[in-house]
């Protein structure tokens, strides 16, 4: 799905937000995060003179093998066999009964429902994430139709896209019902994956763009001085840090937000709080890659500004306990604090 999809995730408290230092309250929840994925394509049928209400297929159980062309060794047999279930029980949405005969290894099948890490040419449908020829009437069938469907999903969001291209082979468009399974997009998410909090960097790359409020700070042009310290330091590939990041200063919005002031969220009256921001494409709640950060610096000296920013980039990085942080992120005094800790 590349963590497009058409689901809307909410990322609240489990957001990544942190308790804040010196003292506070935790940062801003997250805002709803899209991540959208296409459901379905369908390959365009010729023309059909097919009766209403009778099966392309014929009355005979419609034999289906299965093959897994994918990257991963997984079982899908109980996937197609549910999702061929569906239709088995719902001939109302059809006109006519259907019944599935799910063969992993049939050598001569009616129907191959191929699983695949990257789904064919669908009628130019963009991110697809299955494909099946629209079949309305006996005369278009080349046995073995082939089914195609994307692997890397949840079982529950393969079995929804495996239910819709089936649905094709049994003559429906995007527009027939059921909605919820032919629909043409779906929210679907993905198998499993590491949460942000659990990968050694939560970010697509290391390159970022960063945006400093600096206006609302006490001292402008210290703290502007002072974050720019802060790049600085990781630019130089500090010790347990990513290599090779880099940050490009912009005047939109930014991956990387130095923000001035109090907010509901973050009272601390000095001190900073961080809020972190992404998609979550396996549907568990938690944030699996981070796609925005927003640093809060409250009533701070000057001196300070650099070292909070620092600490928290620190921790967005992956160095989330403060013993994988930088030296000057460990056990730093207040004096430390308002230091030149970068050199």
């Amino acid at each position: 799905m590349n963590g497009r999809a058409l689901a809307l995730v909410c990322l609240v408290v489990l957001a990544g937000c942190v308790t804040p230092i010196e003292p506070g309250t935790s940062g801003e929840p997250a805002s709803p995060t899209a991540t959208p994925a296409t459901a379905s394509g369908e390959r365009p049928a010729t023309e059909s003179t097919a009766v209403p209400g009778s099966n392309p297929w014929g009355t005979e159980p419609i034999v289906v093998a299965v093959r897994n062309e994918g990257t991963r060794e997984l079982a899908f047999a109980s996937l197609v066999r549910e999702a061929a279930a569906f239709w088995e029980a719902n001939e109302r949405y059809l006109g006519f009964p259907v019944r599935y005969e799910v063969r992993p290894d049939a050598p001569d099948p009616d129907l191959v429902v191929a699983f695949t890490d990257r789904i064919p040419d669908c009628g130019g449908t963009r991110d697809a994430v299955g494909c099946a020829p629209r079949i309305t009437d006996s005369r278009m069938i080349d046995r073995p139709e082939t089914v195609w469907v994307k692997t890397g999903l949840s079982n529950e969001s393969t079995v929804l896209v495996t239910k819709h291209e089936l649905g094709h082979t049994l003559g429906l468009g995007h527009d027939d019902p059921p909605r919820d399974v032919m629909q043409a997009s779906s929210v679907l998410y993905t198998e499993p994956q590491p949460n942000a909090t659990e990968r050694a960097f939560p970010w697509p790359d290391g390159n970022f763009t960063v945006h400093v409020a600096a206006e609302d700070a006490a001292d402008p042009a210290g703290a502007d001085r002072q974050v720019d310290h802060a790049l600085t330091y990781y630019e130089d590939d500090p010790p347990g840090m990513p290599t090779n990041l880099t940050f490009d200063r912009v005047d939109a919005d930014a991956e990387v937000r130095i923000l001035f002031g109090a907010t509901p969220d973050c009272r601390a009256s000095s001190g900073s709080c961080v809020s972190t921001y992404g998609t979550d494409p396996d549907g568990d709640g938690a944030i699996e890659e981070y796609t925005r950060v927003e640093i809060r610096l409250v009533g701070l000296d000057t001196e300070a500004v650099g070292w909070h920013v620092g600490y928290w980039l620190a921790h967005v990085f992956g160095a989330e306990p403060d013993g994988e942080k930088p030296p000057p992120f460990q056990d730093a005094s207040y004096r430390e604090r308002r230091s030149a800790w970068w050199a």
